[in-house]
C-alpha cells in the first residue's frame, strides 16, 4: 500500500462524481506524481435495510467462492478488495489493456471527514440523502483519470466519453419459464425503463437499445450513440479535459434540457472542432475498431445461465453482474502531424481528414456481494412482471402520455 493521506491533504482533492458505491475525487495539488489521478473513496448507505452496492468483506460463502484466489482474501484484510478484484479477476475477463487496477493508498479518518465536509455542497442532494463516505475505511483506490490522457498537455483538448452499456443481449436459457418468456423478446434495459417510468424515477423512457451498441454493426452503433444524446440518463457522459460537459451526475432521473443540450453541443464543437455527426462517427469508429464491447458482451451473456450448477456458475454470475454495471471510458485527442510512435491506437476520421488517438478503459469494476443475488432475482421478477402486465399501455420514449394511464402492477 502507498503512503497515508492525512487531514492536510484534503484541500488538494475536489469532487468529480460518484456512483452507488464510491465517491470520486480529482487531484488539484502540486505533486507531479499525483497529477491526472482520481481517488475512489468507499461510501456506505444510510438506509441499512438496503443491500450494499459492493462487497467490502467476505462472508464464509464468499470465501468459498473466491478462496482459490489468495490475493483476494489477502486484500480484504488490507481494505483493498476493489483493486485486487480488478487486477486478478476482471482484467482476465475484459483484457488487461482495458482494466486499470490502480494502487491502494492509506487514508486517515481526519482526511475522510474533512473531504466529506469539503465536497458536501458539490454532491447531488439525493446522493447526500442516500449515502455518506465510509470514514472507518483504512484505504482508498488511486487510479488514473481516464477522462484525460497521461503526460503533459499537447495543445489540444482531450475529449472523453463514459458509457454504461448495460446488458447487450437477449437471453436464450432453457431455464427461463414460460411466464417469463418476454425476456427472450425484449431487452431487460427496456423493461426496466418502463418500471422506472411508472415509479417516477425518470420523466421519459430512453431511446437507447443496448442491442444496437453491441451489434458489431457500425450503423447500429451510430444509432445507439445518437439515442444517448436524446436521453443520456446515467448511461452517457462527455468530458473535456476532465470536466463534465454533457450528461448528468448519476441517477436515473438525470435529463438534459433542450437549451442545455444545445449549449453543451455548441461548446463541444468549439473545443473539439467537430460537428455532432463527425463526433458520433468518431466514437462509433473507435467502439467498432477497438472491439471492447465484444469483450463485455462475452461476460454479460452469463446472465442467461442457471445459478445452481456449480460454484463456478455463481462466480461467473457475479463477474457478469459487475460487467453489466460497469462503464466504458473512451478518450480521444488529435494526433500531432508526423507522429508515428504513439503508444495509443488511432482512428482516421475521413470527414475532417484527421487522425485521433484513443484509449478505452472499463471503470467501476467493484465486487458484487453474494447476498445481493436475492435482490437481483427480486428486481428481475418485478421488472418482468410489470412489463408483461402493462406492455400494451406503455409510453413511447417521447414522454409521458397525456391521456393513457399506466396500470398498477400486481406482484
Amino acid at each position: 500500500m502507498e503512503g497515508v493521506l492525512q487531514a492536510g491533504d484534503a484541500k488538494d482533492w475536489v469532487y468529480k462524481g460518484e456512483g452507488a458505491a464510491n465517491l470520486i475525487l480529482s487531484y488539484t495539488g502540486s505533486s507531479p506524481s499525483m497529477h491526472g489521478k482520481v481517488l475512489r473513496i468507499k461510501k456506505i448507505l444510510k438506509d441499512k435495510s438496503l443491500p450494499a452496492p459492493s462487497c467490502m468483506v467476505f462472508s464464509s460463502y464468499e470465501q468459498l467462492l473466491w478462496g482459490h484466489i489468495p490475493e483476494l482474501l489477502d486484500s480484504v484484510k488490507q481494505d483493498c478488495l476493489a483493486q485486487a478484484y480488478a487486477v486478478h479477476v476482471m482484467s482476465k475477463h475484459l483484457g488487461a489493456n482495458h482494466v486499470d487496477g490502480g494502487v491502494c493508498v492509506g487514508v486517515s479518518r481526519d482526511f475522510l471527514e474533512l473531504v466529506e465536509k469539503n465536497v458536501l455542497d458539490s454532491r447531488p442532494a439525493w446522493r447526500v440523502n442516500a449515502s455518506s463516505i465510509d470514514n472507518t475505511a483504512d484505504a482508498a483506490l488511486l487510479i488514473a483519470d481516464h477522462s484525460l490522457f497521461s503526460g503533459n498537455p499537447r495543445g489540444s483538448n482531450c475529449i472523453a466519453v463514459e458509457i454504461k452499456a448495460k446488458c447487450g443481449f437477449l437471453p436464450s436459457s432453457e431455464y427461463i419459464s414460460k411466464e417469463n418468456y418476454i425476456k427472450k423478446q425484449v431487452t431487460r434495459y427496456k423493461m426496466h425503463q418502463h418500471l422506472k417510468f411508472h415509479q417516477g424515477q425518470i420523466s421519459r423512457t430512453s431511446e437507447y437499445n443496448p442491442l444496437d451498441l453491441f451489434s458489431g454493426s457500425k450503423e447500429r452503433i451510430c444509432m445507439a450513440i445518437k439515442s444517448f444524446f436524446s436521453t443520456p440518463q446515467n448511461n452517457f457522459r462527455i468530458f473535456v479535459d476532465g470536466s463534465l460537459v454533457f450528461g448528468g451526475m448519476g441517477g436515473g432521473a438525470d435529463n438534459v434540457l433542450p437549451a442545455e443540450k444545445d449549449k453543451c453541443l455548441e461548446d463541444l464543437s468549439k473545443l473539439s472542432g467537430l460537428e455532432l455527426p463527425d463526433f458520433i462517427e468518431l466514437l462509433s469508429e473507435a467502439i467498432f475498431k477497438s472491439g471492447v464491447l465484444e469483450l463485455l458482451r462475452k461476460y454479460t451473456l452469463l446472465h442467461s445461465l442457471s445459478l445452481d450448477k456449480s460454484l463456478k456458475i455463481v462466480r461467473d454470475f457475479l463477474v457478469s453482474a459487475t460487467s453489466k454495471d460497469c462503464s466504458l471510458m473512451i478518450s480521444f485527442r488529435p494526433r500531432e502531424g508526423g507522429t508515428t510512435d504513439s503508444a495509443y491506437d488511432s482512428v482516421f476520421l475521413e470527414s475532417v481528414k484527421q487522425t485521433y488517438e484513443y484509449k478505452a478503459y472499463f471503470v467501476d469494476l467493484d465486487v458484487k456481494p453474494l447476498d445481493k443475488m436475492e435482490h437481483y432475482f427480486a428486481l428481475d421478477q418485478k421488472i418482468v412482471n410489470f412489463y408483461t402486465r402493462n406492455q400494451e399501455v406503455m409510453p413511447s420514449p417521447k414522454g409521458r402520455p397525456s391521456s393513457s394511464r399506466v396500470a398498477e402492477p400486481t406482484y
